[in-house]
Protein backbone atom coordinates (compact mmCIF):
# COMPACT_ATOMS: atom_id res chain seq x y z
CA UNK A 1 0.00 0.00 0.00
CA UNK A 2 1.34 3.24 -1.00
CA UNK A 3 1.53 6.55 1.03
CA UNK A 4 1.31 9.69 -0.59
CA UNK A 5 2.13 13.10 1.10
CA UNK A 6 0.32 16.53 -0.08
CA UNK A 7 1.84 19.62 1.09
CA UNK A 8 -1.30 22.00 1.74
CA UNK A 9 -1.75 25.76 2.49
CA UNK A 10 -3.72 26.20 6.12
CA UNK A 11 -7.65 26.04 5.10
CA UNK A 12 -7.89 29.47 7.59
CA UNK A 13 -5.05 31.04 5.26
CA UNK A 14 -5.11 33.43 2.05
CA UNK A 15 -2.97 32.01 -0.59
CA UNK A 16 -0.52 30.91 2.15
CA UNK A 17 -0.28 34.14 3.85
CA UNK A 18 -0.09 34.69 7.47
CA UNK A 19 -3.06 34.88 9.39
CA UNK A 20 -3.26 37.48 11.88
CA UNK A 21 -4.50 36.37 15.36
CA UNK A 22 -7.29 38.58 16.17
CA UNK A 23 -9.17 36.87 19.15
CA UNK A 24 -8.14 37.35 22.76
CA UNK A 25 -9.93 34.63 24.32
CA UNK A 26 -11.77 31.37 23.22
CA UNK A 27 -12.67 30.22 21.15
CA UNK A 28 -9.63 31.53 19.13
CA UNK A 29 -9.14 32.46 15.70
CA UNK A 30 -9.59 29.63 12.63
CA UNK A 31 -6.26 28.28 11.80
CA UNK A 32 -6.87 25.01 10.31
CA UNK A 33 -9.52 22.57 9.85
CA UNK A 34 -7.52 19.16 9.49
CA UNK A 35 -9.06 16.18 7.46
CA UNK A 36 -12.23 13.92 8.18
CA UNK A 37 -11.38 11.76 5.21
CA UNK A 38 -10.64 8.18 6.52
CA UNK A 39 -7.07 6.65 5.85
CA UNK A 40 -6.07 10.54 5.91
CA UNK A 41 -4.02 12.62 8.32
CA UNK A 42 -2.85 16.28 8.75
CA UNK A 43 0.61 16.51 10.09
CA UNK A 44 0.69 20.23 11.15
CA UNK A 45 3.11 23.06 10.99
CA UNK A 46 3.13 26.02 12.69
CA UNK A 47 5.44 28.66 13.43
CA UNK A 48 4.36 32.29 15.27
CA UNK A 49 5.74 36.09 14.78
CA UNK A 50 4.80 38.45 17.03
CA UNK A 51 5.04 42.09 15.95
CA UNK A 52 4.43 44.46 19.64
CA UNK A 53 7.72 44.96 21.14
CA UNK A 54 6.66 42.77 24.45
CA UNK A 55 6.29 39.37 24.67
CA UNK A 56 2.88 38.22 24.06
CA UNK A 57 1.47 34.67 25.36
CA UNK A 58 -0.25 32.73 22.59
CA UNK A 59 -2.81 30.26 23.05
CA UNK A 60 -3.24 26.98 20.52
CA UNK A 61 -6.39 25.37 20.49
CA UNK A 62 -6.21 21.83 19.24
CA UNK A 63 -10.03 20.63 18.65
CA UNK A 64 -11.45 22.11 22.29
CA UNK A 65 -10.75 24.28 25.03
CA UNK A 66 -10.00 22.20 27.92
CA UNK A 67 -6.42 22.89 29.55
CA UNK A 68 -4.36 21.02 29.59
CA UNK A 69 -6.01 18.54 27.08
CA UNK A 70 -7.04 20.65 24.19
CA UNK A 71 -4.15 23.82 24.24
CA UNK A 72 -0.42 24.89 23.48
CA UNK A 73 0.59 27.60 25.31
CA UNK A 74 3.66 29.75 24.31
CA UNK A 75 5.20 32.72 24.83
CA UNK A 76 6.55 34.58 21.74
CA UNK A 77 9.81 37.42 22.01
CA UNK A 78 8.67 40.48 20.66
CA UNK A 79 10.41 41.13 17.25
CA UNK A 80 11.77 37.62 17.00
CA UNK A 81 11.15 36.33 13.34
CA UNK A 82 9.26 32.58 13.11
CA UNK A 83 9.02 30.59 16.52
CA UNK A 84 7.97 27.15 15.72
CA UNK A 85 5.24 26.59 17.91
CA UNK A 86 3.02 23.13 16.67
CA UNK A 87 6.07 21.06 15.24
CA UNK A 88 4.05 18.35 13.11
CA UNK A 89 1.55 17.14 15.16
CA UNK A 90 -0.27 14.44 13.42
CA UNK A 91 -4.34 15.11 13.72
CA UNK A 92 -7.09 13.65 11.85
CA UNK A 93 -11.16 13.60 12.60
CA UNK A 94 -12.17 17.25 11.03
CA UNK A 95 -10.34 18.55 14.65
CA UNK A 96 -10.39 22.43 14.29
CA UNK A 97 -7.06 24.45 15.05
CA UNK A 98 -6.69 27.83 17.07
CA UNK A 99 -5.22 30.84 18.74
CA UNK A 100 -5.62 33.65 20.53
CA UNK A 101 -3.59 36.32 22.20
CA UNK A 102 -3.85 38.39 25.05
CA UNK A 103 -3.51 41.28 22.70
CA UNK A 104 -5.21 41.46 19.42
CA UNK A 105 -3.52 41.46 16.06
CA UNK A 106 0.20 41.45 17.16
CA UNK A 107 0.94 37.83 16.81
CA UNK A 108 0.42 36.27 13.18
CA UNK A 109 0.66 32.53 12.80
CA UNK A 110 2.29 31.03 9.37
CA UNK A 111 2.67 27.59 8.38
CA UNK A 112 1.56 24.20 6.08
CA UNK A 113 0.00 20.33 6.34
CA UNK A 114 1.33 17.64 4.90
CA UNK A 115 -1.71 15.65 4.16
CA UNK A 116 -1.01 12.10 4.62
CA UNK A 117 -3.09 9.75 2.31
CA UNK A 118 -2.24 5.13 3.12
Amino acid sequence: MATIITKTLLSGSANGRQIKVGATTTPGTLLHTVTNTPGQMDEVWLWAMNSDTTNRKLTIELGGTTTPDDVIEVTIPPESGLVLVVPGLVLNGGVILRAFSVNSNVVLISGFVNRIAV
